[in-house]
């Protein structure tokens, strides 16, 4: 395995692992033993109460320039000025259709399994789970998808909670 693909497979691990962690606290339901797949569709499996339980998972950063500032790499001419452009646009303005553009690409693929979650792990840091919460009618997820159901990990580490998308009659309450 490649560095990047390495770095990949350490980042999705860890959104995993981090979304589980935040599911399991707030609905007192266990969630275990995460596992990564080969090959990757979807990307990282566990048990959720002893059933298997598949996710999908994606990272919200707004934009590939500052997907490499976030990630701490090595950034050339090309890309600083491309994020001086983006640092004119308000981050918040840019949210709605990052999140989307993840929701259209993640919906059109297909998976193996009985049951797939997407897991959304917010890494840009001008963004909340507050401010993703205010788009909630806002954000398109597309009408044939095959995910039972939509998560997002509010920030890099799961401070702020997760934020269920999909469907949208479980926001308030149970798994």
């Amino acid at each position: 395995m490649t560095p990047a693909e390495q770095e990949k497979v350490q980042l999705e691990h860890d959104a995993a692992k981090i979304f589980m962690r935040c599911y399991e606290a707030k609905f007192q339901v266990p969630i275990r033993h995460i596992w990564h797949n080969l090959p990757r569709k979807p990307d990282v499996s566990c048990y959720l109460q002893d059933r298997r339980l598949d996710m999908e998972i994606a990272h919200l950063y707004g934009s590939e320039q500052e997907a490499m500032k976030i990630l701490g790499r090595e950034l050339d001419e090309h890309t600083r000025n491309e994020l001086l452009a983006l640092e004119q646009t308000p981050a918040d303005g840019r949210l709605l259709t990052a999140l989307n553009r993840i929701l259209v690409n993640k919906g059109g693929k297909s998976y193996r399994t009985e049951r797939v979650w997407l897991v959304i792990r917010n890494a840009h840091p001008a963004w909340t789970s507050a401010a993703i919460a205010e788009l909630q009618d806002l954000i398109n997820v597309p009408n044939e998808h095959v995910f039972e159901q939509i998560w997002i990990v509010g920030d890099m580490r799961g401070e702020t909670g997760i934020l269920q998308l999909y469907p949208a009659c479980s926001l308030s309450g149970s798994p």
